[in-house]
């Protein structure tokens, strides 16, 4: 056993892990923070997405390990400060970019990352950049739409596929 610290969501955390403990049960099972979700465990579905130093990162194929030292944002952690929903949260509530609600968290902590680096992307292009997220219910249609509402732009236009 190694004991590994972080900071996650701005807060001081760390445990006891095993070598091959995964970010992903550090974060459920020894931080209680089960928004992030496991749907595959071979980095396939993307409901594990967090950031890690402000990378986008899977957290099923990242040992806790190695975020030794890092600062891990979550899903918890995406809100506003007073708990409400933020703009990108917000925007998938308004245009029904979730149902199940299984992927929602890994689609936010993607779409995230996405407008960080690209904060007016194309329909395109959000849909290249969520090409490693899986949704088995909604489609992807409404999801491109509440990631484009939320960097502004007007998505009256967008056609479903």
């Amino acid at each position: 056993m190694a004991q590994v610290s972080m900071t996650v969501n701005g807060k001081a955390a760390s445990g006891e892990v095993e070598g091959r403990t995964l970010l992903s049960s550090f974060l459920r099972d020894q931080l209680n923070l089960t928004g992030t979700h496991v749907g595959c465990d071979t980095s396939q579905c993307g409901a594990c997405v967090v950031h890690v130093n402000g990378e986008a990162v899977k957290a099923c194929t990242m040992l806790a390990a190695e975020a030794q030292g890092a600062e891990v944002a979550t899903i918890e952690g995406a809100a506003n400060a007073d708990g409400t929903l933020n703009v990108l949260q917000q925007a998938f509530q308004d245009h029904h970019g979730l149902q199940c609600g299984f992927c929602t968290p890994g689609m936010v902590m993607s779409a995230a990352a996405l407008l960080k680096e690209n904060p007016k992307p194309t329909e395109a292009e959000v849909r290249d950049y969520l090409e490693g997220n899986i949704c088995r219910c909604t489609g992807y249609h409404n999801i491109v739409k509440a990631i484009m509402a939320a960097s502004g732009q007007n998505v009256d236009s967008i056609a479903a596929e």
